[in-house]
């Protein structure tokens, strides 16, 4: 069963690293391009913010995406198919599940992809130096930089600047994939 991310965390977590900035929320709505009034009830608890929405925030606070999602976790973690905290895109029908958020002194974070063949989920630039690779488990699916994605077949893995537009689209119903996004 799939669960939404529990939005006490992403209002927990958006109010610490905002505070940790020592941005307003104006400032960091700016930044975001995201409306104050959104900001200020996630922050509240309220809402239910798209991937696009999440990965806004965690630029403009210059914080690792997972940062914002990391629920508490149990000393060993089993995150069955179909489980755990999910973020939907809301430009095409792709989901990340966050598996593992990258501890003190690490600089990764580790998501399972789920999409389906339509519009493809382009992404913008993440912080300067992101790295990611995907592996691709399932399905068929362009992945890459948005000026130059490959085609990628079960078994096949790829790595790209993240700092870079870049794009995830499903060529197959059921393509799955595994995201490793590393931040210097």
């Amino acid at each position: 069963m799939t669960e939404r991310f529990p939005i006490e965390v992403v209002a927990a977590a958006l109010r610490r690293e905002r505070g940790r900035a020592g941005l307003s929320i104006t400032e960091v709505a700016r930044r975001a391009g995201v409306a104050k009034s959104t900001l200020s009830q996630l922050e509240g608890g309220n809402g239910n913010p798209s991937l696009e929405t999440m990965w806004a925030l965690s630029i403009a606070l210059d914080v690792p995406f997972a940062h914002l999602l990391d629920p508490p976790r149990p000393r060993q973690q089993v995150i069955r198919v179909g489980e755990g905290v999910a973020v939907a895109s809301a430009q095409a029908d792709y989901r990340a599940f966050l598996l593992s958020a990258c501890p003190p002194g690490a600089r990764r974070d580790v998501y399972r992809i789920e999409a389906e063949p339509g519009t493809s989920r382009k992404s913008e630039p993440h912080m300067p130096g992101v790295m990611e690779y995907v592996l691709l488990a399932t399905g068929r699916a362009h992945v890459g930089t948005a000026d130059d994605p490959v085609e990628l077949a079960p078994g096949d893995y790829v790595a790209y600047p993240g700092d870079l537009p870049h794009v995830f689209e499903a060529l197959e119903p059921g393509t799955r994939a595994v995201l490793v996004s590393e931040h210097v």
